[in-house]
């Protein structure tokens, strides 16, 4: 029983030490022949709000699960906290919020249930949290005796961040957070994680949504259980070093065939209304480059041709990292 405490004690010390929030070198974990994570290995700094941002299958989850000390790796080792997540399980669950992709509170029971509930879970009450939880869970109180089941996806993920939240965790784990929810309840999931992050809170986020890479502090592109580029949004978005077209015609279908057959494409796929095209002459300038591809299109016989110069986003970087969507090689 004093060797139990000592140690409790010891790994108590050692998460309230300072260090990076979360450390990972070369984490791997298989199901049969599917490789979802290889040799992940990635920093993430105390107060930080970092995302995963990846598709489906990139093994996001996977990695989460390891983290929030649900799933053993096969290899590979990480620490949350300056605690290992294999062998102080107990210690680092006291100290996380896990909030899973998929909604994991109990349907039946209300809101003000399932949030009283996890609160006695960690030996604490919702009054005595209501400060850390007030921006979020005055949205919910006149819904506080509706059963969670019969809730919109918005306050479902409202939901789940308080319940996660209850506790005043040292480091928040939510798990694509906004998927499936309209867009108005996604802006507004962001913007209360902004002022969680704003307070000190450490949170990692992962999402399948490129356009909320911009809110993270840093970020990593995952794909096939691998990181394919870990930095400041703005800064991997400027890892793309070719010249990038915005390019449209009156024929879209044709426009994308003609295009991908050009001698000097890289990479060419739709983004919204128009297709971008990359280039493989990283030393011509972008203005010559986009007279030239309009002089190809329109000898092509293409109607209503516009070619544009535009800066690259983080969506380009990740095609790029993935060999673009065209049958040419980047």
């Amino acid at each position: 029983m004093r060797a139990g405490r000592s140690r409790e004690a010891a790994v108590d010390r050692l998460a309230s030490e300072s260090g990076p929030a979360v450390q990972v070198t070369g984490l791997a974990k298989s199901f049969g022949d599917v490789r979802a994570l290889d040799g992940v290995a990635v920093t993430v700094e105390r107060g930080e709000m970092f995302g995963f941002i990846g598709p489906d299958g990139a093994g996001k989850t996977t990695l989460f699960r390891i983290l929030a000390t649900l799933l053993l790796p096969d290899a590979g080792e990480a620490q949350v906290l300056g605690l290992d997540v294999v062998d102080d399980y107990r210690a680092l669950r006291r100290l996380l919020g896990y909030m899973p992709g998929r909604f994991s509170l109990y349907p039946d029971l209300t809101v003000e249930e399932n949030l009283s509930f996890f609160a006695t879970v960690f030996g604490t009450t919702i009054a005595a949290q209501y400060e850390l939880i007030r921006d979020i869970y005055v949205q919910l109180e006149p819904f506080r005796g509706r059963r969670a089941g019969a809730l919109s996806g918005g306050m479902k993920q409202k939901l789940a961040l308080c319940c996660a939240l209850v506790h005043r965790p040292e480091l928040l784990l939510l798990d694509e957070p906004t998927t499936g929810v309209d867009a108005v309840s996604r802006r507004e999931f962001w913007d209360l994680l902004a002022r969680l992050r704003a307070e000190g809170l450490t949170i990692v986020v992962s999402t399948p949504y490129m356009d909320e890479a911009d809110r993270c502090d840093r970020v990593a592109l995952v794909q096939q259980g691998r990181l394919l580029d870990v930095d400041r949004p703005a800064a991997i978005a400027a890892h793309h070093d070719r010249p990038l077209l915005a390019v449209r015609a009156d024929d879209r279908y044709r426009l994308i065939g003609v295009l991908r057959a050009y001698e000097h494409a890289a990479a060419v796929y739709p983004f919204g209304e128009v297709l971008h095209y990359t280039d493989q002459r990283p030393e011509q300038d972008a203005a010559r480059l986009a007279g030239d591809v309009a002089a190809y299109l329109r000898e092509a016989g293409l109607g209503g041709v516009e070619v544009t110069p535009i800066r690259a986003g983080i969506e380009d970087r990740f095609m790029a990292l993935m060999g673009g969507a065209t049958g040419t090689a980047s």
